[in-house]
């Protein structure tokens, strides 16, 4: 069923309302550099066997003119990341293992671990932009009210959500075969992404 944010959503679109199109989301993006985090495989959560997460801070000049969650959309659209989705991040740890996943933060402040148990905890604020290499795990351990989240997704890959044990043996065959995106979400295919997770195959 579709939240009242899906709706909102939805009728920016019809409307073209607060959107500001592929080309001004693009011009709301200032270049920050990233900061990279690997995790080791937990018991649980595989995480990547090369890639890191990657975290940009303050990423995108989120003005009143604008919904936040519409500039994110636009953004990660006018670089070839689509599906996107508008919600919170999910309270129990899981990950994806057939693609890679986006999330930028439109509105709030929330507390996030990625990696599993082992892993890291970032408090996450509005403008912050994360990207999350396929078998990446992540959950939200505490949010304001308002925190709202935009996820996206590159073209290539299918979305699924892995949670329990049973899910790891194909889980390590799928990661490692998930190819990367020819595009960051944020910068482009001139952003650091591409350098990033060829670096560390």
């Amino acid at each position: 069923m579709p939240t009242l944010e899906d709706l909102k959503g939805y009728a920016e679109r019809a409307t073209g309302l607060q959107r500001p199109g592929k080309q001004k989301a693009m011009e709301l993006a200032q270049l920050r550099k990233p900061q990279t985090f690997r995790f080791r495989d937990d018991g649980l959560i595989p995480n990547h066997p090369r890639w890191p997460l990657v975290i940009y801070r303050r990423a995108v000049n989120l003005d009143e003119r604008h919904d936040p969650a519409a500039v994110m959309e636009d953004l990660f659209e006018a670089n070839g990341w689509g599906d996107s989705w508008r919600d919170g991040i999910y309270t129990y740890v899981h990950y994806h293992s057939q693609i890679h996943e986006v999330l930028g933060v439109a509105r709030g402040k929330g507390r996030v671990r990625f990696g599993g148990k082992t892993g890291r905890i970032f408090t996450l604020k509005a403008g912050d932009i994360v990207i999350l290499p396929a078998g990446t795990g992540h959950q939200c351990l505490s949010a304001d009210d308002d925190f709202l989240v935009v996820g996206a997704y590159p073209p290539k890959g299918t979305y699924d959500e892995c949670t329990t044990l049973e899910d790891r043996p194909g889980a390590f065959n799928m990661i490692p075969k998930v190819p990367p995106p020819r595009s960051d979400p944020v910068y482009g295919i001139g952003g650091a992404l591409a350098k990033l997770w060829k670096k560390a195959r």
